[in-house]
């Protein structure tokens, strides 16, 4: 199968909250931050799980803090892409510094990658174990442990405030509803902070998207302009159309119709000229042809009179010499 997808699949449109939702869950992780992958083990033990025993986990480090230990990570990643044929490019130098764009699009890809394999249904895999192999994969493993009791008593100390709210709030109807006419729910400040900072980090991915997309584009079209720039087809019609198209100006709506234009004249004249150049090819063969019959003709001729005279005739049909003194010239 393909190893890679353009920019504009709809791999790449895929959320950082369902990236790290997905990471979490099948690795058993508590990660918050898509840029936590940078150092590569986490991608490491995804490949693990989708391609069992292709990974020697007992390489990976998922303690690595350091640049150089992230790329000993991506060394045994790349080797890994290499046994299984995968042309994917991993961008190292960029994803080692952590920068969430860099690193939310080689996540997105790996979870489309990870999603092909076997329609992303891990069997029986154990994702604790697996990374007690690795350095620091049990602390780790411990810092996820940890954070699940906390999660629960979070969710019980919830209900229990809900709990004692509820007896808190068994009033009379109309104290309870003037009290209600009264208030205004409020988020806290802290709550509503974070709200915020998540929607500005998705705004910045957006922007920072959109730019890439942009200079893509740019690239392809500055392309373009240079190959129509070349001597050998600056001054063709079609390329003149092309340059049209790249120059016009917004309002400029007639533009492509002039173009198409411009492209199927051209697509006439030649045409026309391949037309002109075959009859003339055809003219010439023909003349040939006719000149050919002819000088079969008159050799079929010349033959046939030679065979009607008599050897007498043929003979003195011969070019005479005349051999002055020679005792074989008779009178």
């Amino acid at each position: 199968m393909a190893s890679s997808i353009g920019i504009m699949d709809s791999a790449y449109f895929v959320g950082r909250s369902e990236i790290l939702s997905w990471i979490n869950s099948t690795l058993h992780l508590n990660l918050s931050k898509v840029e936590e992958s940078c150092s590569g083990a986490v991608q490491c033990q995804l490949m693990d799980a989708v391609h069992p025993g292709m990974v020697p986990m007992h390489k990976v480090n998922f303690d690595a803090k350091s640049e150089y230990e992230m790329i000993q990570n991506y060394k045994v990643l790349q080797d890994v892409f290499n046994k299984l044929k995968i042309t994917k490019h991993i961008e190292v130098s960029k994803l080692v510094k952590g920068r969430p764009l860099d690193n939310l699009e080689f996540m997105q890809w790996m979870k489309w990658y990870c999603d092909s394999i076997h329609g992303g249904v891990l069997h029986n895999y154990n994702a604790l174990e697996r990374r007690e192999f690795c350095k620091g994969g049990r602390e780790a493993s411990k810092k996820f442990a940890a954070s699940q009791p906390s999660a629960k008593g979070s969710m019980a100390a919830s209900r229990s405030q809900t709990s004692h709210n509820a007896r808190r709030n068994e009033v009379p109807a109309t104290v309870n509803s003037a009290n209600q006419s009264g208030k205004t729910s409020r988020p806290s400040s802290s709550c509503g902070a974070a709200v915020y900072d998540e929607k500005i980090t998705e705004l910045k991915l957006s922007i920072d998207s959109l730019e890439k997309e942009r200079d893509f584009y740019f690239a392809k079209l500055r392309d373009i302009e240079i190959l129509c720039q070349s001597r050998e087809i600056q001054d063709s019609n079609v390329v003149s159309a092309i340059k049209r198209i790249l120059y016009a100006g917004e309002d400029d709506a007639s533009v492509v119709a002039e173009a198409q234009e411009m492209v199927v004249i051209t697509t006439q004249n030649e045409a026309k000229e391949t037309t002109e150049t075959a009859e003339e090819i055809s003219d010439e063969r023909s003349s040939f042809e006719t000149q050919k019959r002819k000088n079969i003709l008159n050799l079929d001729v010349d033959a046939v009179g030679i065979t009607a005279l008599s050897p007498r005739q043929r003979i003195s049909g011969v070019s005479d010499v005349h051999c002055s003194g020679s005792p074989l010239m008779t009178y």
